[in-house]
């Protein structure tokens, strides 16, 4: 039996250089960890709020920084690095 696999479409090669930087895929990939983190806590995250609600971000990052997993206290504090650089 043979399977025959479609080929993958090239990725267009128009793309910003921008959209493709490192530190943004980094960013989305933190952001990701941490609400599926937070979720396996039990608590679901707004992450578009999270963004753009320092208080509401605040209160998630506490929560997750006091958290006995070791991998969402640091998510967290990557996290918080990233939306507060200078505290």
């Amino acid at each position: 039996m043979t399977l025959q696999v479609p080929s993958l479409p090239e990725m267009p090669q128009d793309i910003p250089a921008a959209a493709l930087a490192s530190d943004e895929r980094s960013a989305l990939l933190a952001e990701v960890d941490f609400k599926w983190l937070m979720a396996g806590e039990g608590w679901w995250v707004d992450m578009v709020r999270f963004q753009r609600d320092s208080a509401y971000a605040g209160e998630f990052l506490r929560s997750a920084l006091a958290s006995p997993c070791a991998a969402l206290r640091d998510c967290a504090a990557l996290l918080k690095a990233r939306l507060h650089p200078a505290r």
